[in-house]
């Protein structure tokens, strides 16, 4: 990087000469204050980009003014235009976060920010090397895009991801063959579907276009001869159509926009390819679109259609009595039409089709000096209606669970040293990521770093952090790790494998305690004859040793066993069974058990002649409590079998 210079040397003159050219043409789009932050942006990154090229050997300048016209196109507001020419800076400049910010303001540098971390990430889970699972890569992806999105508190820098992406792709040519494949590919797998997540439809088709180009070169090259050979005669077609559809229209007084749709040939390839049909088979090469004032005249010029001309049947779709996961609102028909040739035709409101074009970035514009609203309330408020996953969700309330999961950040999404991306609840910790990982790799947890750093494994993760754990040979998980107010597991599933761990060590002596147990109840009700095996299922266990170590770990008590064995031997006569134990509050009597350990509870602290009640610990005996503790009103139903009668001895002594 290059150390901080407060005063950056002058601008070599093509590099002046770009940005004042590119700088006029946007007096008609942006106000001269906005124009001039756009301005000092370009002037400031300018000297930094000198003689720098990106991959494709586009001067980095170049690129960055490519990206932020796009955005300009988008109707995109003035500071995500300066961030766009801002977002390399933190390539070249040390202490850049502070100088941005000073010269800029906190929003365009929390762009530049999230730019930077977006492609840190991207770039470490390139490192990665490709599964043969392709149901494990197809999860990473899905996990990536997520995670992409997760991490960005602007969304507006998702957007200017996708501008810079799409300049790219204009000028892939001038990479090596290997870098346009690769970047075709992750164009289709991660950027493309997140442009149409985010609603910003032409962006998301020229993306598939272009990264098809060099994808399936050969097909496309065809495709494009195909279309190019039969233009004019197509033209010539389409403007008969249009010609005659704007005639039937005025005839009943409605005034709709009548054009030539253009054909993107990923989507004729897709088609294609789905469909199983050859070029000269498909319906929507001839397309043309209508443009009306409202629904009502969406219908009614619908009808017209189908009166000009014979619909084909299956080839209908109302999208704006169902409109798509996405947001998107148009009807959708095939006809056919003269000479025998079949026509697609669209038509959709003219607000319709502003959504459609701009998507989600049309809510972005600056209105008479007020800058659009980016706080969580309001990002909620569009993005449930426009953000739609590639897996397109038709349950309604599911859709609005996913936006929940994204907006509002409950899980988070981070990297092992390999790059692959694991999901997580919000709050886990490294020992979380642990076990995701690998049940093993969690046993064997003793420390962890975070983007290279020791922390401490209640550490809480954040998105986008790399995560290595470290580990021991051998050993296993602490018991500290279950406690919840040391907060090692957020995850309940981690803490299930961490419960197995301990349920499974000592096993013999588990089952050899809980023998003694077992005989010790069979023996107080006086049952000598009972199918032990069948009394384990009915207590949900498959096998009697499975019980038999419950009982010994304390998983389940002895007197829920002596009620099941009661339930199956009716006339069994419990014999009474009473212990009596000194505590600080006195001497109690605790009736059906014995030779258990007796403390008194420390929450509540029970003293003669308080009501007391005995409950059974998983590994500290029985436990002494006041009948009103808030601890024993808490008790869940399915542990109420712990609970033991007991009461403050007459005799003292």
């Amino acid at each position: 990087m290059v150390s901080i210079q407060h005063q950056f040397p002058p601008l070599a003159g093509q590099d002046s000469a770009d940005i004042q050219n590119w700088l006029a043409a946007l007096s008609e789009v942006f106000a001269p204050a906005e124009i001039e932050v756009i301005r000092n942006a370009c002037e400031f990154a300018a000297p930094l980009y000198h003689d720098k090229v990106e991959l494709t050997g586009t001067p980095l300048l170049q690129h960055a003014l490519g990206s932020a016209s796009i955005l300009i196109g988008l109707n995109m507001d003035h500071e995500t235009i300066a961030a766009t020419a801002l977002h390399a800076v933190p390539n070249f400049l040390d202490d850049w976060h502070e100088v941005l910010t000073k010269r800029f303001g906190r929003n365009v540098t929390g762009m530049v920010d999230g730019i930077s971390r977006m492609e840190h990430i991207r770039q470490f889970s390139e490192m990665r090397s490709p599964s043969n699972d392709k149901e494990e890569t197809a999860q990473q992806i899905e996990s990536l895009r997520k995670m992409l999105l997760a991490m960005v508190e602007d969304i507006r820098v998702v957007l200017i991801k996708l501008a810079e992406r799409t300049q790219t792709l204009r000028t892939l040519s001038g990479a090596i063959a290997e870098q346009q494949k690769q970047i075709a590919q992750e164009t289709q797998s991660i950027f493309a579907p997140l442009a149409n997540r985010l609603g910003v439809w032409q962006i998301k088709w020229e993306m598939e276009d272009l990264s098809v180009r060099y994808l399936e070169p050969v097909l496309y090259k065809q495709i494009a001869k195909l279309l190019d050979e039969r233009r004019v005669d197509r033209e010539q077609y389409i403007a008969d159509v249009l010609a005659h559809l704007r005639q039937a229209l005025a005839k009943v007084g409605i005034a709709g926009e009548v054009s030539g749709r253009p054909k993107h040939i990923y989507s004729i390839i897709n088609k294609m390819k789905r469909k199983q049909l050859d070029f000269d088979q498909l319906y929507d090469v001839r397309a043309v679109r209508v443009l009306v004032e409202n629904i009502e005249q969406c219908y009614a010029a619908l009808s017209i259609v189908h009166e000009l001309w014979t619909p084909i049947q299956k080839e209908f779709d109302d999208y704006i009595a169902r409109p798509k996961p996405n947001g998107y609102r148009s009807l959708h028909t095939a006809v056919i039409g003269p000479r025998s040739l079949s026509v697609e035709v669209q038509i959709r409101t003219q607000q319709m089709h502003h959504d459609s074009e701009l998507g989600v970035a049309a809510h972005w514009r600056y209105k008479e000096n007020k800058k659009a609203d980016s706080g969580v309330d309001d990002k909620i408020a569009w993005l449930r209606q426009i953000l739609a996953w590639k897996d397109e969700i038709a349950d309604g309330g599911e859709l609005q669970a996913q936006f929940k999961n994204q907006l509002l950040q409950d899980r988070v999404y981070v990297l092992t040293p390999q790059g692959k991306v694991i999901d997580l609840p919000k709050g886990a910790t490294p020992v979380d990521f642990a076990y995701v990982v690998h049940t093993d790799l969690g046993h064997r947890t003793r420390g962890a770093k975070l983007d290279g750093s020791i922390v401490p494994l209640n550490t809480k993760l954040q998105t986008g952090q790399r995560v290595e754990i470290l580990t021991t040979k051998q050993g296993g998980p602490s018991r500290d790790w279950l406690s919840p107010r040391l907060g090692f597991l957020q995850s309940a599933r981690a803490r299930a494998k961490v419960r197995h761990w301990f349920s499974e060590q000592n096993l013999d002596d588990s089952v050899a305690q809980g023998r003694t147990l077992l005989d010790r109840e069979l023996h107080r009700v006086g049952v000598t004859d009972i199918n032990q095996e069948k009394l384990a299922q009915k207590l949900h266990y498959n096998k009697l040793d499975d019980l038999l170590a419950a009982l010994g770990r304390g998983d389940i008590t002895p007197r829920r066993v002596s009620l099941a064995i009661v339930q199956d031997t009716p006339a069994a006569a419990p014999r009474a069974a009473v212990q009596t134990a000194d505590t600080p509050g006195g001497k109690v009597l605790i009736e059906g058990v014995g030779n258990l350990m007796v403390r008194s509870a420390k929450c509540c602290t029970p003293h003669k002649p308080d009501p007391i009640i005995g409950y059974v610990t998983r590994d500290r005996g029985i436990t002494i409590h006041r009948r009103d503790c808030p601890f024993m009103q808490r008790v869940p139903e399915e542990r109420e079998d712990r609970l033991l009668e007991a009461k403050w001895a007459l005799n003292q002594d």
